[in-house]
């Protein structure tokens, strides 16, 4: 009862944001996604907590074909109108992820843009759905605050136990291979959700054919 009641929350906090006029993030995509994009194993791509779009319309314009979903239906209406708007097509789902369908073996590629709501037993389940429907050889991507983000309050979700650390993705994603992984600073232009100097972790992973 207490997910239940934490998720139907979340769900109207997100609403809530995403029901002003115009982009909380921007309708620009990630830079760190823009920058890796060509390790990304091209064909299916998944985005989780995708927001209004901009990741999942973007990739769909570099030929990808894209999934996408997130909790809050004001943004996934929102996402659709901006992938008509854009001339692409999105599958988006509004649900939160445990609703998602998850099959296996099924997407190329799965990218994460600070999907930082998870608690870390949220986080290690979330974790291991990606890794379920990531087919063997497939990448993964993502992007998120270290716990620095703390001192420059300029976006992320404000609690230690949801911020990225080296370990928090490699014990997650154990055996892959690191095409990219990175420790950083850089200043962000993401909306008026994401602005100013900024505490990263960027990675790009490949996942083992054994597993």
């Amino acid at each position: 009862m207490t997910n239940e009641k934490s998720f139907a929350q979340a769900k109207e906090v997100w609403d809530e944001r995403f029901r002003r006029k115009g982009f909380l993030f921007g309708e620009e995509p990630n830079q760190y996604l823009v920058s890796q994009a060509a390790t990304l194993t091209k064909g299916r791509a998944l985005l989780i907590a995708d927001g209004e779009g901009r990741n999942s319309v973007w990739l769909a314009k570099q030929g990808f074909e894209v999934d996408a979903f997130d909790i809050s239906s004001e943004a996934v209406a929102k996402a659709q109108a901006f992938a008509e708007r854009s001339g692409v097509h999105v599958n988006y789902c509004c649900c939160e992820y445990r609703d998602f369908d998850w099959p296996l073996d099924y997407y190329d590629s799965v990218v994460g843009i600070f999907f930082q709501f998870a608690s870390p037993a949220m986080r290690a389940d979330l974790f291991q759905r990606l890794l379920q429907c990531l087919k063997p050889g497939g990448t993964v991507l993502i992007q998120g605050y270290t716990p620095k983000q703390l001192e420059f309050k300029t976006g992320g979700p404000g609690k230690l136990d949801h911020l990225y650390v080296e370990s928090t993705v490699k014990e997650g994603f154990q055996g892959f291979d690191w095409l990219d992984f990175r420790l950083y600073e850089d200043e962000l232009s993401e909306g008026e959700g994401h602005f100013g100097r900024s505490a990263l972790l960027g990675a790009v992973g490949r996942k083992p054919i054994s597993v």
